[in-house]
């Protein structure tokens, strides 16, 4: 890239197709959104985007290029992340809840939505070598490598939190269905069979691609 305005006028068009391609953020931002209120969606979707961040500033600081350069690095956090996954959905499958929550009084674990985005994101080395590849090919000539990526992966998280809100907000007009015991128990165990999949082709990858 030549110029700032070239390099952010290929990446953001890129980083929002990115960002809408349905996946395993999307399926947990809905779930939350659907079985916990906005508030939750919300949650959930900060998370996902602190995790990007996380991953754009230790490609910024050049500790992800470890993980492009070590087959045992990649392979320990791919099981890692498998295992997570496999957890969280066989939970959600084996126990789905039965109740919309989101009004309770008090709730017993404000946060667990957002460290859960953050995890799903942190335990998917395939978001790390996406960035380790993906973002240095945005950096403009003459400009710090390390500011600049922490920008892009900014502009990253903030196109999936735009994204994130549009779905949170399309769940409303549906609340009342969509928030009934039926429909919170098969949202939990449809997202529950989404985690294991991605957990199992996450299992099976052995190629840093």
């Amino acid at each position: 890239m030549n110029s700032v305005a070239l390099s952010l006028g290929a990446f953001i068009p890129m980083a929002a197709l990115l960002a809408i391609t349905p996946g395993l953020d999307t399926a947990l931002v809905l779930r939350s959104a659907v079985t916990g209120g906005a508030r939750q969606g919300a949650r959930a979707a900060l998370g996902i985007a602190t995790g990007c961040l996380l991953w754009a500033a230790l490609v910024a600081l050049g500790l992800g290029m470890l993980l492009a350069a070590s087959q045992r690095a990649y392979d320990v956090l791919r099981w890692i992340g498998a295992a997570y996954l496999f957890w969280i959905g066989l939970g959600l499958m084996r126990h789905p809840r039965a109740q919309f929550l989101a009004q309770a009084p008090q709730d017993p674990s404000p946060r667990a939505a957002f460290a859960s985005g953050v995890l799903t994101n942190l335990l998917n080395p395939k978001v790390g070598i996406f960035y380790v590849s993906f973002l240095p090919q945005f950096v403009p000539d003459a400009v710090p490598v390390g500011p600049y990526i922490l920008l892009l992966g900014a502009i990253h998280a903030l196109l999936g939190l735009l994204w994130f809100a549009g779905l949170i907000a399309a769940t409303r007009p549906v609340a009342g269905f969509l928030r009934t015991p039926t429909v919170v128990r098969a949202c939990d165990r449809l997202t529950g069979a989404v985690f294991i999949a991605f957990g199992a082709a996450l299992a099976v990858s052995s190629r840093r691609s």
